[in-house]
């Protein structure tokens, strides 16, 4: 197994208002710079999926495995002899609202697609999470 986790504390965003950007996967490209598009349709809910089409390559069919509403979320994309999940978590603290990504490759085929994905994935998330504060700041909801 591989796995590799960032997280960082914000102040001045809500918990609730990273939640609703996470669950409007549609507008997943606002915030995801490296993305043409993500699409799903329905709730976001355990075995749903979406469509996400990054910069440069084929879409990925990817699996809602895991949903705690307002506090954690896992997708799974499945490659030949591999499995990538991505867990998502948002948690209150002292500090602020800390958010957290691991990244998870799973399978025999684990080496071929953390050097062909994941690496490249784990690379984003900063700027990804960043980003998200910054629209999560920028839309909040009374």
């Amino acid at each position: 197994m591989w796995t590799k986790t960032y997280s960082k504390t914000f102040i001045n965003v809500r918990k609730k208002d990273i939640w609703r950007l996470w669950t409007n996967v549609n507008q997943w490209d606002q915030w995801h710079e490296d993305l043409d598009y993500c699409k799903m349709e329905g709730p976001f809910i355990v075995g749903n999926h979406f469509m996400l089409k990054p910069k440069g390559t084929s879409p990925v069919r990817i699996e809602l495995t895991e949903v705690e509403e307002e506090r954690k979320f896992t997708d799974r994309t499945k490659f030949f002899g591999a499995k990538m999940y991505d867990v998502h978590t948002v948690e209150e603290t002292e500090e602020g609202v800390r958010l957290t990504n691991t990244l998870i490759v799973t399978g025999p085929l684990k080496f071929l697609w953390v050097k062909l994905v994941a690496q490249n994935v784990a690379k984003t998330v900063p700027q990804d999470m960043e980003a998200l504060v910054t629209l999560a700041r920028s839309n909040a909801v009374p």
